[in-house]
């Protein structure tokens, strides 16, 4: 059975210092991209910009609230939205460089139809990742002149609108375009790729910080105790910025398929038939059983920790923060 080839758009709303970080992502000023494994450096060279950029995100999207004269804009207004583009990865088989840049031009086309060209901070398409994708950043500013997010995006029906819109454009050159589902029709908010990555890297972490628990002894004390040190003063402050976006996924990942006790028993399982899968959603599903396992093992991993480690590293009590002993 031919597997579909769907139109993909989605939307992310930025903030404050989020904006710096999605700004170091997308134009790849990072040196390693530890959260993100996916990135493969040595193909960077071939990302390529339909806008590019002519200052820092937060400048552009400050000098652009300033020339609309925008009232009442709050410090913690949203200021930068940022759109992911891109297709199945079956869509992009076989496509020249040039056919894959028409492809992302045609879909800015759109954008600046909808939002205005002046709006469009920069549009990247990175190739050093699995799929080919793009992402546009824009400042969200509406016809009247006024910053807000809330108004462009709207509800789930305005973005199930959003949808058709992108897919009627698209469709138009690429007839072989499905139009992806919406998250009012299946039930639950799109959890971003890199949340994923983030939990499968901590995991990796919080193994090891268990390994040098267990394996210490009279002889190894120091040397393991150094190791340690160096891993939680990493681990803290990559899990409470974790801890903090998931907030918003927690309804989502609640919905995955599996139950919790059967993901606790299935990790190894799953990886195999991961690799084994020869279809799309499998694929997904699978992928959404393993975020699910390492959500749930990452709450539990931060209630085995002492309190006392978890203050001295972070200043705060991450768990009762949270609330993760009452989800368990």
């Amino acid at each position: 059975m031919d597997k579909g080839q769907f139109a993909i758009l989605r939307f992310a709303k930025y903030k404050g210092p989020e904006i710096s970080n999605i700004e170091a992502h997308n134009e790849r000023t990072k040196e390693k991209y530890a959260s993100n494994p996916d990135v493969d450096l040595s193909r960077s060279k071939d990302n390529f910009h339909i806008i590019q950029p002519t200052d820092k995100y937060r400048a552009m999207s400050e000098a652009l609230i300033k020339q609309y004269e925008c009232p009442r804009v709050r410090s913690d207004s949203v200021r930068i939205v940022e759109t992911l583009i891109t297709a199945s990865p079956e869509f992009f088989k076989g496509k020249k460089k040039s056919e894959i840049r028409g492809f992302f031009e045609h879909a800015v086309g759109f954008l600046k139809q909808e939002l205005g060209e002046d709006r469009l901070v920069s549009a990247v398409v990175h190739m050093d990742e699995k799929t080919p994708h793009m992402h546009v950043s824009f400042v969200p500013i509406t016809e009247d002149g006024h910053l807000s997010a809330k108004r462009i995006l709207g509800n789930r029906k305005t973005l199930t609108a959003w949808q058709d819109r992108y897919w009627k454009h698209m469709v138009g050159k690429y007839p072989e375009l499905e139009r992806g589902k919406s998250a009012s029709k299946t039930g639950r908010e799109h959890i971003p790729p890199r949340v994923f990555k983030q939990a499968a890297n901590l995991n990796k972490q919080a193994k090891r910080v268990f390994e040098l628990l267990e394996d210490t002894n009279p002889f190894n004390a120091k040397k393991n105790a150094a190791e340690l040190d160096r891993l939680l003063h990493r681990f803290f402050p990559e899990m409470g910025k974790f801890l903090t976006k998931t907030k918003q996924y927690e309804q989502a990942i609640a919905q995955l398929e599996d139950s919790k006790g059967k993901l606790e028993n299935r990790n190894a399982e799953l990886r195999q038939e991961l690799k084994e899968a020869t279809t799309v959603s499998t694929k997904r599903k699978l992928e959404e059983s393993q975020l699910k396992a390492d959500y749930y093992n990452l709450q539990r991993v931060m209630q085995a920790i002492p309190p006392e480690i978890v203050f001295r590293y972070t200043g705060k009590n991450l768990n009762r923060e949270r609330g993760l002993a009452n989800e368990m």
